[in-house]
């Protein structure tokens, strides 16, 4: 829809200017108008340190995918395969990663605060220094996952 936006404002203001009912001058944008003109981020793109802030990746196949760095942070991973997956060093703060898969993914030093993990299948995973401040872990399965070093829930760190 923001693809659109960028497009209608002028085209009204052009067909008022031509029916004699406006200026040619187009109105002042507005705070809102002006976030809207923001470069969108792509969804599509995969590789270490890409952004995918905020997007919805529901049930994306992730599936060994390098991840590092990448910044995930709002981002909506429900469901997703992300099993082998790469995400050392990625933020994934506020993300929702309920019901994913990530069966031996390397979540070392993740920045996972506040981020929806329930559900989710950590068999094997690395989550070493990660950062799990206040996610939600209810019905996760840890089985067999690396958690040295990493900041828990309550903010304890695991030995």
């Amino acid at each position: 829809m923001k693809r659109y936006q960028v497009f209608v404002l002028p085209l009204i203001t052009a067909v008022l200017v031509a029916c004699g009912g406006g200026t040619a001058e187009p109105p002042a944008a507005s705070a809102s108008q002006s976030a809207m003109n923001e470069v969108a981020v792509d969804c599509s793109l995969r590789g270490a340190g890409v952004d995918l802030h905020g997007c919805s990746l529901i049930g994306a196949d992730l599936f060994l995918d390098n991840l590092t760095r990448a910044n995930l942070s709002g981002a909506d991973l429900g469901g997703a395969d992300l099993s082998g997956a790469n995400l050392s060093g990625a933020d994934l703060s506020g993300a929702d990663l309920g019901g994913a898969n990530l069966i031996n993914a390397n979540l070392s030093g993740a920045n996972l605060r506040g981020a929806n993990l329930s559900g989710a299948n950590l068999i094997g995973a690395n989550l070493a220094r990660a950062i799990l401040t206040g996610a939600n872990l209810a019905g996760a399965i840890l089985a067999g996952a690396i958690l040295s070093g990493a900041t828990m829930p309550d903010g304890s760190i695991h030995k």
